[in-house]
């Protein structure tokens, strides 16, 4: 496996802070829907391009897409992280990527997730918050962006995310130095 390129800020995540969640149902790997905007208290939400299966091929070009690797590396670094996370007072943790929740589901299983994988196979969570995409092998696919949410409010955003693995850690740093989801019913 090769490194792929830093990617650099282009600036398609600028538009995110403070931004309110669509009210949109997205299909989840615990074989329920989960929208965003109705979950209460602080989530993190990790958007991904895509996984592959275990000897599976990448999408042609996939080592030169800046940011492209490390799917899989970013999901175990939240799953190390996981109770961590909790302590710090986070609701919920979800990774989102545009592949449908059957494709997801394999992942959870093989890499033991205690938290649920939501599809955005149709992108329109994607176009409501107008999230970067790119695309590879013809698949329309997410940049990787992570978001901490706040009672359907966008508090804070990482982007770009590089290098994925340490994802996590930055998010546990960032809300260590945050402290608490304010009591706001907005």
């Amino acid at each position: 496996m090769t490194a792929a390129p830093k990617p650099h800020d282009d600036g398609l995540c600028r538009h995110l802070r403070g931004a309110r969640v669509p009210s949109i149902a997205l299909p989840s790997t615990d074989e329920n829907t989960v929208d965003l905007s109705a979950v209460r208290g602080r989530v993190v939400l990790y958007i991904y391009p895509r996984t592959s299966r275990p000897g599976e091929a990448p999408p042609e070009g996939w080592d030169s897409i800046p940011g492209a690797r490390g799917c899989t590396l970013q999901s175990c670094a939240y799953r190390d992280h996981f109770s961590e996370l909790r302590s710090l007072n986070v609701t919920q943790v979800y990774g989102l990527s545009t592949q449908d929740s059957a494709y997801q589901h394999e992942m959870v299983e093989r890499l033991h997730l205690p938290f649920p994988i939501l599809s955005d196979a149709n992108l329109r969570f994607a176009a409501a918050l107008r999230l970067p995409t790119f695309t590879a092998s013809g698949l329309v696919l997410l940049k990787r962006v992570t978001l901490i949410i706040s009672n359907a409010v966008i508090e804070h955003v990482f982007y770009p995310v590089y290098p994925p693995d340490r994802n996590a850690e930055e998010v546990v740093a960032w809300l260590e130095s945050a402290g608490s989801v304010s009591d706001r019913r907005d």
